[in-house]
C-alpha cells in the first residue's frame, strides 16, 4: 500500500480526520488492519464522548495532541481504541471501530481462536484483540509507536455515513463513517432501551 507517515492531518476538525482514517494502515504486535470503519467524537461538544464532562485521569489521553492512541475498557474486559484528533485541548477522537486483516493472519487467528477471517477484527473490541491492543498501549505516539498509523492516500471505495452505535446521547448524529460493500464493517445496533421500575 502506498501511503504517507505524516500524521499532521490528525490535527484537523474530528468530522474531517474520520473518514480520512479509512483505508489506513494499524500495525502492532506482528498484525496489520486496514481499518474499514470508524467513529468520530467531538469532545466537550459532544455528549456522546468520553470528554463530554471534561478531563479526568482516564481520558486524559484525548486532551493532549492528535497522533496518539486512547484505550479505554468497556464492561471491564474489552479494550477499545480510539485516535485523538484535533489540537490540544479539544479532546476530540475517533474510534477504530472495525477492520481487515492484511498482515499476521495467522497470528490474529491465534489470538481470535473461531472467529471467520472476516470477523478477527469486526467491532472494536475484536480489533484490539486482533492487533494485541490494550490499555498499556494507551498514549502511544502512533508515528512512532509501538502501535503506527500509516494514513492512506485513497480510501479504495466509496464512504457511507450513518448513526453511531450503542449511544443515548447524541445517538441521531451521523459520525459512523464506513467503506460501502466492505465484509468487515460491523453490524449496526442502536441502544439497547433504559428499563423502566415498576411503580410501587
Amino acid at each position: 500500500m502506498s501511503g504517507s507517515p505524516d500524521l499532521s492531518v490528525l490535527a484537523g476538525d474530528v468530522l474531517d480526520v474520520a473518514p480520512r482514517l479509512l483505508g489506513a494502515h494499524l500495525t502492532h504486535a506482528g498484525v496489520t488492519v486496514r481499518l474499514t470503519e470508524v467513529e468520530a467524537y467531538a469532545g466537550q461538544d459532544d455528549p456522546g464522548s468520553h470528554a463530554f464532562r471534561g478531563p479526568t485521569a482516564r481520558n486524559a489521553v484525548m486532551f493532549g495532541p492528535a497522533g496518539h492512541l486512547y484505550a479505554y475498557l468497556i464492561y471491564g474486559m474489552h479494550v477499545c481504541a480510539n485516535v485523538v484528533t484535533g489540537t490540544p485541548g479539544t479532546a476530540s477522537a475517533v474510534l477504530l471501530r472495525a477492520g481487515e486483516v492484511v498482515e499476521g493472519l495467522d497470528v490474529a487467528r491465534g489470538r481470535r481462536p473461531g472467529a471467520s477471517d472476516r470477523d478477527l477484527a469486526r467491532g472494536p473490541a475484536r480489533l484490539c484483540r486482533a492487533l494485541a491492543i490494550g490499555l498499556e498501549q494507551g498514549g502511544a505516539d502512533l508515528a512512532t509507536g509501538p502501535v503506527l498509523l500509516l494514513l492512506a492516500t485513497d480510501h479504495g471505495g466509496p464512504v457511507e455515513s450513518g448513526p453511531r452505535v450503542g449511544l443515548r446521547q447524541a445517538a441521531e448524529h451521523p459520525w459512523r463513517y464506513w467503506l460501502a460493500g466492505e465484509p468487515t464493517v460491523s453490524a449496526y445496533r442502536p441502544a439497547a432501551p433504559l428499563r423502566r421500575r415498576p411503580a410501587g
